[in-house]
């Protein structure tokens, strides 16, 4: 009973199954192997796409990615790079440093790493390629760079894990910011070290004329205002997070309109996105809600809680133990339906070993974000490959090495979990 649904599962994904459907059809098959009954799934398919949609902390996730889109309508991706190319153009290396800065702040305004990587890929590595940087440097500081949206307010998958745990989404927000932080600085400090052990792969550096670097800033002032004001928000507990959304939403807006970026047929088109990826990302919820109630018939959960507490293992060998599995899992599937599969298991038992959910909830996005780019899989480096046509084990060999800024933030926050916790903690 146990294993057959998580075989459905595989099956159908390996069939090319949306993850979806895959869930949902795990879920059906274990229900009735454990009950028998049939009616009991017609009930369950019945009634869970409405009870699982209509909570009202989800109109967070459409509001933030209507954000998303209203700000990115108007060129933001290349009017982030632009800005920083300009400003760090006399720094050796400060072309990839530029694109991490550029891939971190319009990933967050997106929601998607797939996209901040599908569009800065287009965009940043024709320029760092004229200006004779590597194929490697410059896709692997694309594929790092695109998954820093996970930590960067406002973040879709913190969302959805505050949703799936029942932990404040204001909080899980603001606890991203100050290792988002870490992370960018640990990946300027790889960059540079990375260029000056091996120059050939950021040979130019050039200077822009002072009043062209002041001219880059006033195209992007309003959108880093309004991340800011999300920020302040959230942090001060002036709105909750489904408000600051709404906010961020109407705000973005009236920047494009007034800026005149936004125009009448790019913001039909902004709500046409914004419905089609709030509708998979519900889809998904849908089915990873069926498949929620096979676990809590089957108690899965509970009985690997009782295992693991019967080894009377370490709660820090147990974590560790969740980190590597996460990150070897998070190289076959994307972000949203790992969160939502993986959730049902591992947070039970951390809550269990007296861990802090806020902080395991930035250790997973952690995670997930690692295996994005890490081989054999890593979907945001095929995404790269694809759209700036750089062979996989290039793109591989870029990531891997900057991944090192990664991992170190991960094992800074385990040793010192007050980095993540402190923020939040002075919330009001």
């Amino acid at each position: 009973m146990a294993i057959v649904p998580f075989l459905v599962m595989l099956v159908t994904l390996l069939m090319g199954v949306p993850i979806a459907f895959s869930l949902a059809a795990a879920g059906i098959v274990g229900i009735w192997l454990q009950t028998g009954d049939f009616s009991v799934v017609l009930r369950v398919v019945g009634t869970t796409p409405f009870s699982t949609v209509a909570d009202y902390v989800l109109t967070t996730i459409p509001m933030f990615i209507l954000m998303a889109y209203f700000s990115a309508s108007g060129g933001l991706a290349r009017d982030l790079y632009t800005a920083a190319a300009h400003w760090l153009a006399r720094v050796r290396g400060g072309l990839a440093i530029a694109t991490v800065f550029a891939c971190g702040i319009f990933g967050a305004m997106s929601g998607a790493s797939l996209a901040a990587a599908a569009v800065m890929s287009s965009i940043a590595m024709p320029e760092m390629r004229r200006h004779g940087y590597s194929d490697e440097l410059a896709a692997g500081s694309i594929g790092i760079g695109a998954t820093l949206d996970i930590l960067i307010p406002p973040s879709v998958g913190m969302v959805i894990y505050g949703i799936m745990t029942q932990t404040s989404i204001g909080k899980l927000l603001i606890a991203g910011v100050v290792p988002g932080i870490i992370v960018g600085i640990f990946l300027v400090i790889a960059i540079v070290v990375w260029v000056r052990l091996s120059p050939t792969h950021a040979p130019e550096t050039y200077v822009v004329p002072l009043a062209e670097r002041w001219a880059s800033l006033r195209r992007i002032w309003s959108s880093l205002l309004l991340i800011g004001l999300v920020v302040v928000l959230l942090y001060t507990g002036v709105a909750t997070p489904t408000e600051v959304g709404a906010l961020g939403a109407f705000l973005a807006g009236v920047i494009g309109v007034a800026f005149g970026r936004l125009t009448w047929a790019g913001a039909v088109e902004a709500v046409r996105l914004t419905i089609k990826t709030s509708a998979m990302i519900f889809m998904i919820l849908i089915g990873a809600t069926i498949f929620g109630y096979y676990m809590t018939l089957s108690q899965i959960p509970q009985a690997v809680v009782a295992a693991v507490t019967d080894m009377q293992l370490n709660r820090w060998v147990v974590i560790c133990g969740i980190v590597v599995a996460y990150f070897v899992v998070s190289m076959f599937m994307d972000e949203l339906p790992l969160l939502l599969l993986t959730l049902q298991l591992t947070f039970p038992l951390i809550v269990s070993m007296g861990f802090d959910p806020v902080w395991f909830g930035v250790l997973s996005m952690l995670m997930v974000s690692m295996g994005l780019v890490f081989p054999p899989v890593g979907m945001i480096a095929f995404v790269v490959s694809a759209t700036a046509g750089v062979s996989l084990v290039k793109v591989y060999k870029g990531t891997s090495i900057l991944m090192i800024a990664l991992v170190a933030t991960t094992v800074l926050i385990m040793v010192f979990p007050q980095i993540v916790l402190w923020l939040p903690n002075t919330m009001k």
